[in-house]
């Protein structure tokens, strides 16, 4: 998604320590634009508001936690 307009910033997850990570803008009265912050040439994906509220709310319920914590 090239037509993105740069007036709106990434932000990485406080998490990230400045390695490989999503980076994530929301953009005014439209998309939620996701990529990654070290591949920006690989593109963006866009999500609506919608489906970008149930993604967190996901995160935020444990539906995406590995079953052993993520030690394998």
């Amino acid at each position: 998604m090239s037509d993105v307009p740069d007036a709106v910033e990434f932000r990485t997850s406080s998490y990230s320590g400045g390695g490989d990570c999503v980076a994530v803008r929301a953009m005014p009265n439209g998309p939620v634009i996701v990529r990654h912050s070290r591949l920006v040439h690989l593109g963006q994906i866009p999500f609506t508001p919608a489906e970008w509220e149930a993604f967190i709310r996901g995160v935020k319920d444990g539906e995406f936690d590995l079953p052993d914590g993520g030690r394998t």
